[in-house]
């Protein structure tokens, strides 16, 4: 058995509308937007009487999605940001074409840059923003 692809990155959020908002500023485009409930989604979250609102967003290369899911019930728990070292999903990376740029504007939609811009040998200026619900965005801007 063998991978096929990487469909997506999922991210549960409070306020949809904000994160499609900031994935929106940083160049995703909204590629689908439905609300999700039925036996087969209880089925799957292990979880009874779920509704959910779904919107799938995608990079501008077609390539990489992520999956924006607020829960209407049950509702969303925890929340917590965790520390950049907490186990678990670390960020979700992007390549941008200009990284301060990039943290000015997500700035306007709530998000927070971690540490600071750094740069990694000739290659790279790095960073990390934490983003709707807690999630670390890491922006990559190649360099050369």
């Amino acid at each position: 058995m063998a991978i096929l692809r990487m469909d997506h990155v999922g991210v549960n959020v409070e306020d949809l509308d904000g994160a499609v908002a900031f994935f929106t500023e940083l160049g995703m485009e909204e590629a689908g937007r439905t609300p999700v409930e039925g036996p087969w989604v209880d089925r799957v979250n292990g979880i009874d009487d779920v509704r959910v609102d779904i919107v799938m967003m995608r990079t501008p290369d077609g390539h990489g999605q992520l999956e924006l899911t607020n829960f209407r019930n049950p509702a969303a728990i925890g929340g917590d940001a965790e520390p950049p070292n907490a186990l678990g999903l670390r960020s979700v990376m992007f390549a941008v074409d200009d990284v301060d740029d990039s943290v000015a504007r997500l700035r306007g939609h709530g998000g927070e840059l971690v540490g600071e811009i750094a740069q990694y040998e000739d290659a790279y200026r790095l960073c990390y923003v934490r983003g709707p619900a807690g999630v670390i965005v890491a922006l990559a801007q190649p360099l050369g």
